[in-house]
């Protein structure tokens, strides 16, 4: 007894060695590839630089440190090339999204999420006709209507809260931002605004079964969580069914937001396909195409598939908005020269009695499109690199020099690619709109914030027609300040998001 006792430990060792060695060693093709740490022995290393929100960090300065391929865990090498975008993303490579998606099934796999290649093309059938051109066209009204109300509530701050000193009355423009996007995505995915915009504040209604009574939950943090636990398991899936089990708090409340979110989808999803709401609907809404869609078998989507996918919208839709919006006023009014360019361009095309203007009135306003797209660019709020595996039996790949089999995992970082001197100029850290005038292929292909091929984002048309009608609102009506002496604090969960944005904010006067 005391022999087998005093072994115990050495034992356990040795397992544990073997655990770690066993992949590494079998890997014999990845071995040569630089990696940070323990990385290329355990998903450890990755995960702890997402529980610390700094993953997109973590990876650049990787990649700055070691060159373009580094293995950032046992069976995932990062590939910083813009020449790999298109081989691991592009249509017709057959490459799969890897285990990573795992962590953020909720409800059930929807568009999003699922790695299957056939059940993807039957969810995109259904949902790519919603985004089509005519669709986007009748979403523009409830973009228009909310946006008025946050022009109502941003006036009367102005007025009420201003610093007679100053003239500015000081907000955290984030906040608002959240609300404004929230409250979009609510109206066009599920037939009415949250009304965050009109409360001032975060809340939303959830139910995490349908005959549950209503409960009432910060949408807006219930999201941030929800990313920010996902995105750490997603590092090592496995962990997933033991995380509640964890002794950090970062675990136990971003899986209770995991449910929380997933009931604020099934509270409004529920409510709108009551028989007597859907005898009288007459939205031309996000929720409305879902449900009336069909896959070629002429199948609808169930209930549980519907709520899903209503979910995917609401966490694509609101989260992307806010942040980018919040990133392009501080890029904005930090850099000199910019407001007063676009402010310029604004007034040339939208009449004075105009406060929010029509998608048609500044779709083609160039200036206005080069500050977004250098915004997202610059700050890449889809900053990480998005994992795909190479499915088995396909055959080896070449890539940057190196050769990738069958399942090994692949990414293209979209913040160290975005930011790359070598593909931008000595000015990639710098928010310079007007290199958008004469873009080069190479930085075409190289712009990725939607990113690429059969499984990029769906609803990129209405992302960017929200930005454009977004941005030209807020600059057109009001003027701003900034209040806080260091720069925009951000932290990644799936996206990179901002901490908060302190400005002073005041009504403009148009000459």
């Amino acid at each position: 007894m005391i022999f087998t006792l005093y072994n115990v430990p050495f034992i356990a060792l040795g397992l544990l060695a073997t655990y770690y060695l066993v992949p590494y060693l079998q890997s014999a093709h990845k071995r040569a590839i630089p990696s940070p740490s323990l990385a290329a022995f355990t998903n450890l290393w990755l995960l702890l630089q997402a529980r610390q929100g700094k993953r997109f960090l973590s990876v650049d300065e990787a990649h700055n440190k070691y060159g373009k391929v580094v293995r950032i865990a046992p069976n995932h090498v990062s590939i910083a090339d813009d020449n790999a975008i298109n081989v691991i993303y592009g249509h017709g490579n057959g490459f799969l999204k890897a285990d990573f998606y795992d962590a953020f099934v909720s409800i059930r796999r929807g568009l999003f999420n699922t790695r299957n290649r056939a059940e993807h093309s039957r969810k995109r059938k259904i949902v790519s006709h919603t985004f089509s051109a005519k669709s986007i066209g009748q979403f523009e009204q409830y973009i228009h209507a909310n946006l008025e109300i946050f022009v109502e509530q941003w006036s009367k701050l102005s007025k009420l809260e201003a610093n007679p000193k100053t003239g500015y009355a000081s907000i955290d423009a984030l906040n608002w931002f959240n609300y404004l996007a929230f409250d979009i995505i609510g109206d066009l995915a599920f037939g009415a605004p949250f009304g965050m915009l009109k409360n001032g504040k975060d809340i939303a209604e959830m139910r995490k079964s349908p005959d549950e009574p209503p409960k009432y939950v910060a949408a807006v943090e219930v999201l941030n969580r929800r990313g920010e636990v996902s995105a750490t398991l997603g590092c090592l899936p496995a962990l997933k069914p033991w995380a509640k089990y964890i002794p950090d708090r970062f675990f136990t409340e971003g899986l209770a937001a995991v449910e929380n979110l997933a009931g604020i989808a099934i509270a409004r999803v529920n409510e709108r396909v009551k028989p007597e709401v859907v005898a009288q609907n007459t939205r031309v809404d996000l929720l409305a195409h879902l449900m009336e869609g069909r896959d070629e078998t002429g199948e609808k989507l169930g209930l549980e598939e519907l709520t899903a996918e209503a979910l995917t919208q609401l966490i694509a839709g609101s989260d992307t908005t806010s942040n980018t919006s919040c990133a392009i006023l501080y890029w904005c009014i930090r850099t000199p020269g910019v407001v007063e360019k676009l402010r310029k361009v604004l007034d040339d095309a939208i009449p004075k009695d105009v406060e929010v203007p029509s998608f048609a009135m500044v779709k083609d306003i160039a200036y206005l499109q080069w500050v977004i797209s250098e915004t997202m660019r610059i700050h890449s709020t889809s900053a990480m690199g998005l994992a795909r595996q190479i499915p088995e039996g396909s055959p080896p790949v070449e890539i940057s020099g190196h050769t990738f089999y069958p399942g090994d995992i692949l990414s293209v970082p979209s913040y160290t690619v975005h930011r790359s001197k070598e593909i931008w100029g000595s000015d990639a850290e710098e928010f310079v709109p007007e290199r958008w005038e004469n873009l080069s292929v190479r930085q075409k292909a190289a712009f990725i914030p939607f990113s690429h091929g059969p499984r990029a984002c769906v609803g990129r048309n209405v992302a960017e027609m929200e930005l454009l009608v977004i941005v030209a609102t807020v600059f057109g009506l009001f003027e701003f300040q900034i209040e806080q002496e260091e720069e925009m604090q951000t932290r990644e969960g799936f996206l990179r998001k901002p901490l908060g944005l302190q400005v002073g904010l005041r009504r403009r006067v148009r000459v």
